[in-house]
């Protein structure tokens, strides 16, 4: 048992120290997104070529790093789709604190930021092709976003974090709860990337703030808001962290549920990091963009 906690301890950490890893080779733009008066830093991968091209923002996990989102945004400018990552605030060297609230305010943020005159002519964009997706922390973000943006037609989530479930798990497992609380502690500042708000962490939260939350954080009760759009749901089958059973297959039901009929989910063999299968992975977001200009 102790050696079964250890692994599962490990397997947490490295959901968060893998997005922290620099990405190899990269080229991007550096840029600045401004919201509310603060600055968030960010990378775009532009697509070579005539244009208009299709542009995807792409959210990273938590707290993510500061390049790329597990080689995805490099391989979709390869393949000429624009690709826009960022910092969440509080996160890094973008300003302010972090905080779920935040970070939705930070993609509509982004969101503006493409649709500015300046950026659709330096990038081409395509602004009748603006698609949202993410990676764990943010795969669940882009979802929670997009059931609330009736504009977001199409996102995709890479084992993407169901909150809901995440808390749920957090206040009825001990176990989980202490490891969580000791990650989150690495993590912050100031010797992590993470400046948290006083209160904001997970040990200082209970079922009741939690309950009053924007139930859309809580993605199988979001599944009505979500029902009409283009989603892509990626799983690894090894992933112990965001996994198949608890956040994935829920979500896929509640939006069978719901009849949405333009979902589709695809499993890896393959753990949270997905480090065996990224060219793969990079290929099925790819394909899901053709097949969806379709």
């Amino acid at each position: 048992m102790k050696k079964k906690q250890k692994f599962i301890k490990m397997s947490l950490l490295l959901v968060f120290i893998a997005g922290i890893a620099p990405a190899q080779g990269n080229t991007a733009d550096e840029i600045t997104i401004f919201r509310d008066g603060i600055e968030l830093k960010g990378k775009f991968y532009p697509a070579e070529g005539e244009g208009p091209f299709t542009t995807v923002i792409l959210l990273h996990g938590f707290p993510g790093n500061e390049t790329d989102v597990l080689g995805v945004g490099k391989r979709l400018s390869e393949t000429g789709i624009n690709a826009l990552t960022f910092n969440y605030s509080g996160t890094y060297q973008s300003e302010e604190l972090y905080g779920f609230i935040n970070t939705q305010k930070d993609i509509k943020a982004a969101y503006d930021f493409i649709h500015q005159p300046g950026t659709i002519n330096e990038y081409k964009i395509d602004k009748a092709r603006i698609i949202l997706g993410g990676y764990s922390y943010g795969g669940g973000m882009a979802l929670t976003y997009a059931a609330n943006h009736l504009e977001i037609k199409s996102v995709f989530s890479i084992a993407g974090t169901d909150h809901g479930e995440f808390f749920r798990e957090y206040f009825r497992n001990n176990r989980f709860k202490q490891m969580i609380d000791k990650i989150f502690e690495q993590l912050a500042a100031p010797t992590g990337p993470v400046r948290f708000p006083e209160g904001g962490m997970p040990k200082d939260m209970n079922e009741e703030t939690i309950a009053a939350a924007d139930s859309t954080f809580d993605l199988r009760k979001c599944a009505p808001l979500l029902s009409s759009r283009n989603i892509l749901l990626i799983a690894g089958w090894n992933d112990v962290n965001v996994t198949i059973d608890n956040h994935i297959l829920p979500l896929y039901r509640a939006l069978q549920k719901e009849k949405a009929d333009k979902v589709t989910i695809v499993a890896f063999q393959d753990d949270h990091s997905f480090k065996k299968v990224r060219n793969e992975l990079a290929e099925v977001i790819i394909n899901w963009l053709k097949k969806i200009r379709e």
